[in-house]
């Protein structure tokens, strides 16, 4: 049994029935989150509830869970180190593949992947495997991973007082009328899709800086900085102001077909930079854009205004 945790309905969840809920700000299977209300492992005011039973935004519900097994095994899976040393790796993970063992999840995960190849990692299993931070499943590029303990605490820290800049690459429909530009809105649960991210009144504050680097008439190549990491910002930010990232099902909505679509979203972490934890000197680390990317890109031709130079950097 994992130790209780108390978790507070946030507003974009008021009125949703209390498994769904708990799937989601657990980040469980429904299935798993109903096993727990049924077995009053889910208490409101100290009291056992019920699966259907809505929960009010605000109300602090303590959720206690049942360990599950091991998803974790150690696979071979495909990935380029982009830069390594004693304290932690650089990696350029493939789209396609999941960063993290979940639930639901079955087909090995780069983690699976890092300990297989960095067997030390298995030790960090308390530490999220060395992870810093994540991607999408389907966005490539620069993954930065602790390999001690120390310096997963020391790295986390830097992102939690924003010290480590990511950079993304984005090719987006249409052209920005502005080269420059700043997205502050806050973002949190899809109140009619829990599983997707909105702007919410009251969300978490995410702010999303892009600058123009070319365009194609119909499309445009973003150079994105972010300044918070919230879940799916960049997707949710882009498509907020009219500029959805092109191949990206879930939010790009009708305007999801494009002739550059790659087959999956046109979003890749390009560059990562934060303080060596242990040297202090800055470190800049980045992550070419794989093949199916740069054929999208190609397939557009030479573009009207701006240029590709970031690319061949």
């Amino acid at each position: 049994m994992t130790p209780p945790r108390e978790l507070r309905i946030p507003d974009e969840l008021g009125g949703v029935r209390a498994d769904r809920v708990v799937a989601v700000l657990c980040e469980i299977s429904r299935a798993e989150a109903r096993r727990a209300v049924d077995n009053g492992r889910v208490r409101l005011d100290g009291a056992a509830i019920s699966a259907s039973q809505p929960l009010a935004a605000g109300d602090l519900i303590v959720v206690e869970l049942i360990d599950p097994p091991p998803l974790m095994v150690p696979t071979a899976v495909d990935f380029d180190v982009v830069y390594t040393d004693d304290d932690f790796l650089v990696v350029a993970k493939p789209a396609g593949v999941v960063v993290h063992p979940g639930a639901g999840t079955t087909e090995p995960t780069l983690v699976a992947g890092l300990v297989h190849r960095f067997p030390e990692l298995g030790e960090l299993a308390d530490a999220r495997w060395g992870l810093v931070h994540r991607l999408d499943r389907d966005t490539s590029g620069a993954l930065l991973v602790a390999r001690n303990a120390e310096t997963h605490k020391a790295l986390q820290d830097e992102l939690r007082a924003r010290h480590i800049a990511r950079t993304y690459l984005a090719l987006v429909h249409g052209v920005p009328e502005s080269a420059k530009g700043t997205i502050d809105a806050p973002l949190g649960r899809d109140p009619h899709h829990p599983t997707r991210m909105a702007l919410v009144q009251g969300g978490r504050p995410a702010r999303t800086h892009f600058t123009l680097a070319a365009s194609w008439g119909d499309a445009a190549l973003l150079e994105v900085a972010l300044e918070t990491g919230r879940t799916h910002q960049i997707r949710v930010h882009l498509a907020s102001i009219g500029h959805a990232v092109i191949g990206d099902r879930t939010y790009a909505g009708r305007r999801a077909a494009h002739r550059a679509d790659p087959g999956r979203q046109w979003l890749h972490a390009v560059r990562i930079g934060f303080v060596h934890p242990t040297s202090g000197q800055p470190v800049a680390v980045e992550a070419d854009p794989p093949p199916d990317l740069m054929a999208s890109l190609a397939a557009l031709g030479p573009p009207r205004a701006g240029d590709t130079a970031l690319l061949r950097r």
